[in-house]
């Protein structure tokens, strides 16, 4: 999945967290309104595409792998 539609998947979403090696950013889409360029840095890998794992649980968008971040958004 391209930029273009990596913006598209975020319609409906209120938070990204996107992990990096041992970083994580976090989007409030609501509140701050961040650049599109910002969020594709964080979302979008060197291939150019969606960076995997990707998930969404309600209305978070979670890209990357952190286990500290997936237990936030699970709850465990």
């Amino acid at each position: 999945m391209g930029p273009k539609d990596a913006l598209a998947l975020l319609k409906g979403i209120d938070t990204v967290i996107a992990a990096k090696g041992k970083r994580i950013v976090r989007f409030d889409l609501k509140k701050d309104k961040p650049a599109h360029a910002d969020l594709l840095k964080a979302i979008i890998g060197p291939s150019g595409n969606l960076r995997a794992p990707t998930w969404r649980r309600g209305k978070t968008l979670v890209v990357g792998f952190h286990e500290d971040a997936y237990k936030d958004v699970l709850g465990t």
